[in-house]
């Protein structure tokens, strides 16, 4: 019986915990969306305050003025008007391989709980830091993600053995 709940434990571990981290993002997302919009309302005041703001400087333009004064734009530059006709610019996904790292490091926390033995949680820990380094080094936004996901997987992993260890295999 203590096989069962232990494949119990692991498959809760494993894999339930993907649609909670999602949640974990997508709050922490919205969090800072709203945070960005009233920074951006604060500074959009204090700017309608500023007499200094009636400044204006013009950008820059890559246009000539012919002689009898109408703006016409250099021959081998296409119309603003329309979208881009390139090819899209591929975006970087980062932290790939997350989802799949995720379930494994899950799976190793909560093994490491239910057979009593908490320190490999640190090798886990250390091993995917040590990974991913280079990528978090360069990313704000990865950095960010990293601990998110992180302590979101850790925590759903921790809960998931402590409870089956309390209350199944005590």
């Amino acid at each position: 019986m203590t096989a069962v709940w232990i494949t119990a434990a692991l498959v809760v571990a494993g894999l339930a915990g993907w649609p909670v981290t999602a949640l974990v993002f997508r709050l922490a997302r919205t969090i800072d969306d709203r945070a960005d919009a009233a920074k951006a309302a604060e500074e959009a005041s204090r700017a309608a305050e500023d007499p200094s703001a009636d400044v204006t400087v013009d950008a820059p333009h890559a246009e000539t003025q012919s002689v009898d004064g109408e703006l016409t734009a250099p021959p081998d530059v296409p119309p603003s008007a329309g979208p881009a006709s390139g090819p899209p610019v591929p975006t970087q996904r980062i932290l790939r391989g997350g989802a799949i790292i995720g379930v494994l490091e899950r799976l190793g926390v909560c093994l490491a709980i239910l057979t009593g033995q908490p320190v490999a949680i640190a090798y886990i820990v250390a091993i995917k830091g040590l990974g991913r380094f280079a990528e978090l080094k360069e990313t704000p936004v990865a950095a960010e993600r990293f601990i998110i996901g992180t302590l979101t997987s850790m925590l759903w992993a921790a809960g998931t053995a402590a409870a089956v260890k309390v209350l199944f295999l005590s």
